[in-house]
């Protein structure tokens, strides 16, 4: 008995090769798609691009086809580092102005996912006020 227990203290367990996760903080607005990778803390940037910078039109700036150039080149940066997992915080406008998620938020992140890198939790930081000040357009709002 004794001898059985001395083997299976000797047998070693294959361990699971851990995940090396970093932030990854996307901000989809109506007119561009910023990602930037930070690292958990976000004391270090690791890799960040945008929408703007992958196209030449700026009617572009937030196509899903630009936001999906953008995530494609900070996935492959975020590899070369030794990163193999991301945690995702997605922001909109927020405040008095538009809380819906821009147009390249979906293709940005469909694009890291496909090249490789794991997704951890995905959390929305859009900033909605309780109680803001007061919206631009008057008393009677916005006349056409």
């Amino acid at each position: 008995m004794v001898k059985a227990f001395a083997d299976f203290q000797e047998k070693k367990v294959d361990s699971v090769p851990q995940e090396k996760f970093a932030v990854c903080h996307i901000y989809a607005s109506n007119n561009n798609t910023l990602i930037h990778v930070t690292t958990l803390d976000g004391a270090e940037t690791i890799a960040r691009s945008s929408g703007g910078a992958q196209v030449k039109i700026d009617r572009d700036e937030s196509s899903p086809y630009a936001a999906m150039l953008a995530g494609a080149i900070v996935a492959e940066k975020c590899k070369a580092r030794g990163i193999t997992a991301f945690h995702f915080k997605m922001r909109a406008e927020g405040g008095l102005r538009s809380r819906v998620l821009g147009p390249g938020l979906a293709s940005a992140m469909r694009a890291i996912a496909r090249s490789g890198i794991k997704i951890g939790r995905m959390e929305d930081v859009t900033p909605i006020p309780t109680d803001s000040t007061r919206a631009k357009g008057g008393n009677r709002g916005r006349r056409l």
